[in-house]
């Protein structure tokens, strides 16, 4: 099947980049599969942005399944990804909105056929995140991009994955986020 990643991490010695990017490359690369990718740090996003952005469109046309890679900034994603998402994933290219009477309506999704796997790092614990900040970041994410883009389904919400506290957990905490990354791309290829 055809894979897309998006890594959107400036720091290629991060968790981000150096961890979940490279796993996820590194099992499809092993299962032979076909991949392109979106490094939205490595790209130039000077303005006017319109190659790269049709470059990006082509990508997720042409893509199966994507793999979203990004930590948490000031409670988004990061600057990139946000770009991405807007300019990207736009009215007519993404989704449209159907009239249902009024000045209502509902997004129609156009990349419903798309498998979505997303992996964000917080440098936060998860107990404040959870509670406190009522998940604001996924729940963003999940019900409204993902939503209007891919269309709702639960399993939006359980490909969306957390990984808690990066910057102060142990090698053993790491590798076990690394080996749910790496479990969940085999899932992926094995239902190919």
């Amino acid at each position: 099947m055809k894979n897309l990643i998006v890594i959107a991490h400036p720091d290629k010695n991060s968790f981000c980049y150096n961890g979940i990017y490279k796993t996820i490359l590194q099992t499809l690369n092993v299962e032979s599969e076909e991949i392109r990718v979106a490094d939205l740090y490595a790209d130039n996003f000077e303005r006017p942005r319109t190659d790269i952005i049709n470059r990006y469109k082509e990508d997720v046309t042409w893509s199966d399944r994507i793999y979203f890679v990004s930590p948490v900034w000031w409670f988004r994603l990061t600057p990139r990804l946000e770009v991405f998402f807007d300019e990207v994933f736009s009215p007519g290219f993404a989704y449209k909105f159907v009239p249902i009477i009024g000045k209502y309506a509902y997004p129609k999704p156009f990349l419903k056929d798309k498998i979505v796997r997303t992996y964000i790092t917080h440098g936060a614990p998860a107990l404040p995140v959870l509670t406190l900040y009522l998940n604001s970041v996924k729940l963003r994410l999940v019900m409204g991009v993902y939503t209007f883009v891919f269309g709702w389904s639960p399993q939006r919400w359980l490909k969306t994955k957390q990984f808690w506290s990066v910057p102060f957990v142990n090698d053993k905490t790491r590798a076990k986020y690394l080996g749910r990354v790496k479990k969940d791309v085999l899932k992926d290829i094995k239902k190919g």
